[in-house]
């Protein structure tokens, strides 16, 4: 199995380099492929603010992208579960943190928005201290 960055799951998704995107393909039909929490984090930032996609359009890829036969994530079900809360309109930062803090009962915040949007949405109640 080997890890990808950001940059590479990046040029697969959006193909606006053909030569890094060829390289992507490639290494995505070589083997299994672990993408870390910490890089799908940063490829929704990269994608919302430096191609300015819509959430939605952001969500549709990963989960394209998440349902590749050799695609292993380390909590797939947290991933999925912030998915969710991002296309109910919660920030996917927010929904991937709350999401992996599934074996706790709160998660505390003082970000009121975050409470707001996680309302009933998980197990793990958000709350202000």
């Amino acid at each position: 199995m080997i890890a990808v960055d950001t940059n590479i799951v990046v040029r697969l998704l959006m193909g606006d380099d053909q030569t890094q995107m060829a390289q992507a393909r490639e290494i995505f039909t070589a083997t299994e492929i672990f993408i870390p929490e910490t890089v799908i984090l940063e490829t929704e930032w990269v994608l919302r603010y430096a191609y300015d996609l819509s959430p939605a359009t952001i969500r549709e890829g990963f989960l394209k992208l998440f349902g590749l036969p050799n695609v292993v994530l380390r909590d797939a079900r947290a991933v999925s579960q912030a998915l969710e809360g991002y296309r109910s309109g919660m920030d996917f930062v927010d929904a991937l943190h709350l999401a992996l803090c599934g074996h706790c009962s709160e998660l505390f915040t003082f970000d009121k928005k975050f409470v707001r949007a996680a309302a009933g949405s998980f197990q793990c109640k958000v709350r202000h201290p």
